[in-house]
């Protein structure tokens, strides 16, 4: 069994994509573990409203604007962070998409050869593009930690040992563009890890589970709580934890 480090008093925080879903529940897990929490979010009205709603709950956590498609937005994101803080402990890339077209019909009819350019390309700047470049700009602060988490919210459709296996649960689920976008993000969890391999940063990649929220359906096995636990897990890994992973829970997935 994997274990964590549990208080994160001292701690700072950033998720993006954290004003609905498995985003906001994991914001509010890791403050209630004591970190200060910053909410990434796109509509920043309501970015203020989950940070208020947070703080009456005994919370610490506040909300910045980032459209994670802006590098213009990264730079604030740094400003901000640097200003306020001085350093970033966990940076959790939580946004994502699935476009409408590769999830409308059920069951899912394997599109490949006829999906949109432009769904593939949109769907891989928010999935893959974003997560590295605001990585990357971000890295700095995290490089000032003494114990940095960059955690890369994948899926198991980016399991490519899954998706040849016809004996897998996922084996008819081919959204081309989402589960490519996930397998692409993964290279770069691998990539990222191996580089910082001789810090004290870790870099993993999480499936959180088929989860009910706007991007997984409301049939979907699992809550928005229960979706953010293996994001606070591999947030809060301890110094002898694993780096360069992809795991659901504490259960390492192929990749």
């Amino acid at each position: 069994m994997m274990t964590t480090t549990q208080n994160l008093t001292g701690k700072v925080a950033f998720v993006t994509g954290a004003t609905r879903g498995i985003g906001v529940e994991t914001v509010r897990g890791l403050a209630r573990l004591g970190a200060e929490v910053i909410i990434g979010a796109r509509d920043a009205e309501k970015g203020v409203q989950v940070a208020e709603q947070l703080k009456q709950e005994g919370l610490k956590a506040v909300s910045i604007k980032i459209d994670v498609n802006s590098t213009e937005d990264h730079a604030a994101a740094y400003s901000y962070i640097h200003e306020h803080y001085g350093k970033l402990d966990i940076l959790i890339n939580n946004a994502g998409i699935l476009r409408d077209e590769e999830s409308v019909s059920v069951p899912i009819v394997n599109r490949t050869s006829t999906l949109p350019e432009k769904d593939l390309r949109e769907t891989f700047d928010v999935n893959f593009f974003a997560p590295i470049l605001l990585t990357r700009a971000l890295l700095p602060l995290i490089r000032k930690s003494d114990a940095g988490r960059i955690v890369n919210l994948s899926s198991v459709l980016g399991s490519l040992t899954l998706h040849a296996d016809p004996a897998s649960p996922i084996y008819s689920i081919k959204t081309f563009a989402y589960n490519a976008s996930k397998t692409a993000l993964n290279a770069f969890t691998i990539h990222l890890a191996h580089e910082l391999k001789d810090t004290s940063i870790k870099v993993n990649s999480i499936h959180p589970g088929w989860i009910r929220t706007e991007l997984g359906g409301n049939k979907a096995d699992l809550d928005e709580v229960e979706g953010s636990r293996t994001s606070i897990l591999m947030a809060t890994l301890p110094d002898d934890g694993p780096t360069g992973g992809f795991y659901h829970l504490d259960s390492p997935l192929p990749w």
